[in-house]
């Protein structure tokens, strides 16, 4: 059996596998991803992320969760996706073209317009997305938000208080979001964010790119920060800059661990 050949790198912690289908294919269905996702028996990831060839951009990103499943965006695994690359790129992904530029040692995304209509989370019904009637627990008057995926927020005031275990797995599968959800618990002070997310088909992760646009953005429009905000998660820090109907600069770092060859 031929070998196929990986990188490992990571944002904040929020860790990849990244193979590259542009010179050979490569061939997964969801197990092979979930084996190769166990961190004890295979690479170990948050996300396995798959480059092909674009006729509209400088290359294609597809990325599955470490359940298998296949999602629409990644805001670290965008980062990252620059950085192996080299250059300043254009990123075609199911959310759309999403737009990086190196810098001297981090990556600054334009992640595009969030969506707020019930309909484009979705939600499983019509209700006002800047003030949520529903409430799981502490967790009351959530925001949702798309970000290319879709996020809900709930802002505490401690969000390390919060059994994101328990309630992640909970609101991920409620019937309101039938797309499932991320999800975002935050608190604010000075004009920065503390914030915890339970990944759609990750769990609780070190950082969520998009979880950390998709929070400051529903911040913003609570009047609660204005940006550039810098949003504090558990593997370190993103600078968030969002002006209502313009699109979100997400800037944070990358790291490199390791390259490997697999069998697949």
């Amino acid at each position: 059996m031929t070998a196929t050949a990986f990188t490992k790198m990571h944002g904040l912690g929020n860790d990849f596998a990244i193979f590259d289908a542009r010179v050979a294919p490569v061939h997964l269905h969801e197990a092979q991803v979930r084996a190769l996702a166990d961190r004890q028996r295979g690479i170990g990831f948050d996300q396995l992320i798959l480059l092909g060839q674009s006729d509209k951009a400088d290359v294609h990103m597809r990325i599955f969760n470490a359940n298998g499943g296949e999602v629409e965006a990644c805001g670290n695994a965008t980062r990252c996706v620059i950085a192996l690359l080299g250059k300043d790129a254009v990123i075609e992904t199911r959310a759309g073209l999403l737009k990086g530029e190196l810098l001297d040692d981090t990556v600054r995304i334009d992640m595009g317009e969030p969506r707020f209509d019930w309909d484009a989370i979705p939600l499983a019904q019509p209700m006002d997305t800047m003030d949520m009637p529903v409430g799981w627990e502490m967790l009351e008057r959530p925001m949702a938000v798309n970000i290319g995926n879709p996020h809900v927020i709930a802002f505490v005031d401690d969000p390390y208080a919060v059994d994101m275990a328990r309630l992640g797995p909970q609101i991920e599968t409620d019937p309101l979001f039938p797309e499932g959800v991320n999800v975002n618990v935050a608190s604010v002070s000075d004009n920065a964010i503390t914030l915890r997310v339970w990944e759609r088909g990750a769990g609780l992760t070190e950082a969520c790119g998009t979880g950390a646009c998709a929070t400051a953005v529903a911040a913003i429009r609570r009047k609660l920060v204005s940006g550039p905000v810098a949003v504090h998660l558990p593997g370190g820090k993103l600078t968030i800059d969002w002006q209502p109907g313009g699109t979100i600069s997400m800037t944070g770092p990358f790291a490199s661990a390791f390259t490997g060859e697999v069998e697949l």
